[in-house]
């Protein structure tokens, strides 16, 4: 690699790569991303590799290993080029009929195509699939077409011209009014104005000032920032550069946590290439301009999501957050101005350099600008990656992106911001999202996890597990936090047992109360957040663990029993289920018998059961 000393030598490189790229060639792009590479994605490529150079095809086909384009559900995910054909479920047995029948013969392999769940029609476009139609993939847009280890690949598809823009054509000052002009909110949480966060940190007293990237999403069912740093780290980076440029702050730090191994090795190997071409460093684009970054590895705490947790781990402390009243864009990373913003807004900047602030703020709703990533999982037929115009709202997402509910099941509630959102309920499908909606309706909008639920999950057992997950992750630092998550625990846990009272509910929403107001932190203060929705719109479930003493998703153990109907012919496989020996058989074609003392609500036999001989009530 030569290292470019100018915008000119900038220009020239990326036009020699479109000139080396040869498009007459058939490309495979492999999905590389963690998702697939669970299903089975190595092998995809490895013998994909194998097979073409087994028949002699290395100079007609290019095998490239992409980032994650969403669809995780039907991995491994495969496109070919020029053809745009869209492959899933591929796996290794795959490979070679997939290469004499697409690259070879021109024709496609039905079997591997997807089958659209309304009409059952088969679509070979990766455009015509019904996950994407209704998506506007902004930063996703190149997503199943770029290598990310690729620093070339990033710069075929435009990457580093914002840089390029900013660095000879736009002042500080001006980045950070194109910034406020866009409408751009933190995608990380609370949604702050980016714009706003930035032209504080600039105007802060002090020479050294720090720019730090977040990527230590650690909420159940999120992976939003991890694919994008696996799959696009340079459109990260190039955001950070601008960033500190405006800002004025040289050096920077990329906070990823070590569980994801893929997005360390990729944000490494791009610093390494932006490094190596002088896009980072000394006299970036000889400017003049200085900027650095580091990689910083987390533990995996969740409270560490916090911006003053995190510069306190950053700093080697241990990451408990501190009170708000000092500002990190005054006072941060050791008591330096520092500005954080997650992965999804760094990614965001080049996109709004490169196309304006009209452009940006064109898309969306008043009060929330652009688009915005949702991991969409749970009781949905299609889970994965979903990028999308705020103002869609919530039943476009799960029903005409997300397929619907699996199992003919009835919609229940989504929950979206994390263990710290809030339930929506089924009247609320046509619920606009964007920040403010989310937030009057109890929920938020958070880092962007979406977890759909169904008539088979119980919202108050759902309201316990999101309490469970956060006393195990918060810090402790703080008393109302520390000990209110503890006596929302056992009061759920009372509720969930068959042992609650009506004077617990009021001592839930005391409690509650009380967390809102006084709590240090974030995580503190919109942890009752799952348990006050679920008081609000699913009440009756709750009367019904306490009045009833039932749990009519059937999901609270012991609130339910399990009983053997006259119809059981004794055929045996509860018999064998059964891991406590609670079931015994009788004679010949008579019903077995069920020891309600020995038995542990477990649910094998009702799941072994083919002739609805087991009743649960």
């Amino acid at each position: 690699m030569k290292r470019l000393s100018s915008l000119k030598e900038l220009a020239g490189l990326r036009q020699s790569i479109a000139t080396v790229r040869d498009t007459k060639k058939q490309v495979v792009n492999i999905c590389g991303g963690t998702g697939c590479i669970a299903l089975g994605a190595n092998d995809v490529i490895k013998a994909f590799n194998e097979e073409i150079a087994a028949r002699g095809l290395q100079d007609k086909v290019d095998v490239r290993v992409s980032g994650c384009p969403g669809f995780c559900e039907r991995g491994s995910i495969l496109t070919i080029e020029p053809q745009n054909i869209f492959y899933q479920r591929v796996r290794r047995k795959d490979v070679a009929e997939l290469v004499q029948a697409t690259l070879i013969d021109g024709k496609t392999v039905e079997r591997l195509l997807y089958p659209d769940l309304t009409t059952g029609k088969k679509v070979i476009r990766e455009a015509e699939v019904p996950f994407y139609t209704k998506q506007k993939r902004v930063l996703l847009a190149h997503s199943s077409r770029i290598d990310p280890q690729s620093i070339e690949d990033y710069l075929y598809f435009g990457g580093y011209a914002a840089l390029s823009k900013a660095l000879s054509a736009m002042k500080p000052e001006h980045i950070i009014d194109e910034m406020k002009a866009s409408g751009l909110r933190g995608r990380g949480g609370g949604g702050f104005p980016t714009g706003r966060k930035w032209e504080t940190t600039r105007h802060a007293h002090g020479d050294i000032k720090y720019v730090i990237c977040n990527c230590d999403e650690g909420d159940p069912g999120a992976f939003m920032d991890r694919s994008l740093m696996e799959g696009n780290p340079h459109s990260v980076l190039e955001g950070m550069i601008i960033g500190a440029y405006a800002i004025g702050a040289h050096e920077g730090y990329i906070y990823v946590r070590n569980e994801y191994p893929l997005a360390v090795k990729n944000a490494r190997i791009a610093i390494e290439q932006a490094e190596e071409y002088g896009l980072l460093g000394d006299n970036i684009l000889g400017s003049g301009f200085n900027f650095h970054v580091k990689i910083s590895r987390g533990g995996g705490a969740f409270v560490c999501g916090e911006s003053t947790a995190l510069m306190a781990s950053l700093e080697g402390e241990v990451g408990e957050p501190r009170a708000k009243y000092v500002h990190t864009s005054e006072k941060g990373l050791w008591d330096r101005p520092s500005n954080l913003n997650n992965v999804e807004t760094w990614a965001n900047v080049p996109q709004i350099i490169n196309n304006g602030a009209k452009w940006f703020a064109g898309i969306g709703t008043a009060g929330s600008k652009g688009t915005k990533i949702f991991s969409l999982v749970g009781k949905v037929r299609n889970t994965g990656l979903v990028e999308v115009p705020m103002g869609i709202t919530l039943r476009e997402i799960i029903f005409d992106i997300g397929g619907g509910i699996p199992g003919n099941k009835k919609f229940k509630a989504v929950q979206t911001g994390g263990p710290s959102g809030g339930f929506i309920p089924e009247n609320l499908l046509d619920l606009q999202v964007d920040f403010d909606e989310l937030t009057r309706v109890g929920s938020m909008m958070g880092s962007g996890a979406m977890i759909v639920m169904d008539e088979s999950n119980c919202m108050v057992d759902m309201a316990k597990y999101f309490v469970t997950f956060l006393m195990g992750e918060l810090c402790g630092k703080c008393l109302p936090c520390r000990e209110g998550m503890k006596q929302l625990h056992y009061l759920l846990t009372r509720v969930t047992g068959g042992l609650g009272t009506i004077e617990d509910i009021a001592l839930i929403e005391s409690l509650c109360s009380t967390m809102w107001d006084t709590s240090l932190c974030g995580l503190g203060y919109s942890a009752p957040n799952p348990v006050m929705t679920s008081l609000k719109y699913f009440r009756e479930e709750w009367d019904a663990h306490i009045d009833e003493k039932r749990c009519p998703a059937k999901v609270c153990k012991p609130l339910i029993t399990y009983n053997i109907m006259a119809n059981c012919p004794n055929c045996g496989l509860c018999v064998k289920a059964c891991p406590v020996q609670a079931i015994t058989p009788r004679g010949k074609k008579e019903p077995v018998v069920l020891d309600q003392v020995k038995c542990t609500r477990c649910g094998s036999c009702f799941d072994v059961c083919r002739l609805d001989a087991v009743l649960v009530k």
